[in-house]
């Protein structure tokens, strides 16, 4: 197996080019746009303490003392997110408008917040006409906002502990930063205020409403509720009498969270290149076509003659026709016949081009047969009248040489002539037989065109009237498979394979890149 080098990697880039391209474009733009609309937030952060110290030792709080620090903050954390905290903190935060997005948000992201207000109010508006009466309507509506603004509130916290500690911290999320601040001091204050009353519950069920602690807890709720307006209050009044304890308050961020725009852009370069890579890889690898002459050699099973690019010129095919006439004149074989596994694989203008250098530069007489009897074209590309040809021949209205088209000095072409019956009849009489073995004898080198084996078998009967074989496929085009299949056909015919012509060859690394590997 061939090593695989540098310039097998890049041949599946540059082939595969628009794939990287499209896929850095696609990305690079989509994530551009996303920077340009997104509103950036804020996030306030309040970091707090679970003390398990309580003002009763009730059984409930027994186990916090010998919980792990970890467990103690998970648990603690998942009460901040409850009903009764929420709803206190959404309470002295107030309903914000539906569209108060809209005073930090890019233009585009303006129109999308104002159809989705509308949309809000609407279904809002449908809902509450089912109801008569005016009151329980509008009591209705405020329901709904409200509902909705407690799981806005809800899905903007976050609660995270404090890895090995007994500390965890609970964020907001704003498009204000002073806003973001205030409404984490406001929840942090709400849930230090539902741990008050859960210790106050108890001690008045033990104790009595007029015991001096359960009054002292009492003021203590009473002054935190007062201060559930976000504003930072004195450490001592943060801190309290709670099993929970504030230990640092929020303060507005300075920056939005996330990455800067700029690092999001670069990376979205980067990973776009990474994607387009991939794909390109993946789409290269798909591609069950023919790219490479190493290909061709592995799949056919037969030597590789030479390759013709997209566009090719004569001294393109030089190399071709001097590996056949040295082939053919070193095991003795006349004809030749170009097979083809697809339709416009390039065979028909391949054996113009060969028989054109070959009777230039070996100078033997040089025969093209046009056994396309199907779709003949060999006229078409030698410019000559098709009025009688090999089906005249075949049928006895014309002779050989009276059929023939003498095209210079060393090469002559022989028409398929006007077609009046079956192809694969004519092809397969006899007479096709004794016409090439008396074509062999008058001309050195004999090609013969036919109709490609998708179409129809008529090559695989040539084959058994002709010396040798060389098959042709067009790279990105012909299968791996169906041409290793239309080979395999071919050969139950036992001919000679002299080998392989890759046509529409491309050389997709620029000359100045591939030359420096």
């Amino acid at each position: 197996m061939d090593e695989i080098t540098l310039r097998d990697y890049l041949k599946v880039l540059f082939r595969q080019k628009w794939v990287v391209i499209t896929s850095i474009v696609t990305v690079t733009v989509v994530t551009a746009l996303g920077i340009w609309i997104k509103t950036p937030t804020y996030e306030a952060t309040v970091t707090m303490q679970v003390s398990a110290q309580k003002g009763v030792e009730a059984p409930y709080y027994m186990p916090l003392i010998n919980m792990q620090n970890m467990q103690v903050a998970l648990s603690q954390s998942e009460l901040v997110k409850s009903n009764p905290v929420l709803e206190r903190a959404l309470k002295a935060i107030g309903l914000k408008p539906l569209d108060f997005e809209k005073k930090f948000a890019s233009e585009p992201r303006k129109k999308l917040i104002s159809w989705q207000v509308a949309s809000i109010n609407k279904k809002i508006e449908e809902m509450s006409a089912k109801i008569e009466d005016p009151k329980l309507a509008e009591q209705q509506k405020q329901n709904i906002l409200f509902r909705m603004a407690l799981k806005e509130l809800e899905d903007n916290i976050k609660v995270e502990p404090v890895r090995d500690t007994n500390l965890f911290t609970i964020s907001y999320r704003d498009f204000d930063p002073g806003v973001a601040a205030a409404i984490a001091n406001i929840i942090s204050r709400s849930y230090v205020i539902f741990d008050l009353e859960q210790q106050l519950a108890e001690m008045q069920v033990k104790y009595g409403d007029k015991n001096l602690a359960v009054i002292q807890l009492s003021d203590s709720i009473s002054r935190m509720e007062q201060n559930l307006n976000g504003q930072l209050l004195p450490n001592i009044e943060a801190i309290g009498p709670a099993s929970v304890k504030i230990v640092n308050q929020a303060l507005p961020p300075m920056k939005p969270t996330g990455l800067p725009n700029t690092v999001m852009l670069a990376l979205a370069i980067f990973m776009s290149v990474f994607l387009g890579v991939m794909l390109a890889f993946g789409f290269d690898y798909l591609d069950q076509s023919f790219k490479t002459p190493q290909e061709v050699e592995a799949t056919l099973g037969m030597p590789f003659l030479g390759a013709i690019p997209i566009k090719p010129k004569a001294n393109d095919y030089e190399h071709i026709s001097d590996q056949l006439c040295f082939e053919l004149k070193d095991r003795k074989l006349k004809s030749l016949m170009i097979s083809a596994a697809y339709p416009k694989e390039g065979a028909t203008m391949a054996i113009m081009s060969l028989a054109k250098s070959v009777s230039a530069k070996c100078r033997p007489k040089v025969l093209v047969v046009d056994a396309n009897l199907r779709k003949p074209a060999m006229h078409t590309a030698f410019k000559i009248a098709n009025k009688a040809g090999l089906v005249d021949v075949l049928e006895g209205s014309v002779s050989f040489d009276e059929a023939v088209h003498k095209v210079t000095e060393n090469l002559s072409v022989l028409t398929s002539g006007r077609i009046n019956m079956n192809p694969g009849t004519l092809l397969e009489s006899q007479k096709m037989a004794v016409l090439l073995e008396h074509a062999k004898e008058k001309y050195d080198i004999v090609f013969v065109d036919c109709v490609n084996l998708r179409e129809a078998k008529d090559a695989v009967v040539l084959c058994r009237h002709v010396d040798s074989v060389v098959f042709m496929v067009k790279e990105g085009h012909t299968r791996r498979q169906t041409a290793k299949e239309a080979v395999e056909l071919l050969a139950k015919a036992k001919p000679v394979f002299l080998g392989a012509i890759l046509g529409s060859r491309t050389y997709v690394i620029p000359k100045a890149i591939y030359e420096r590997l």
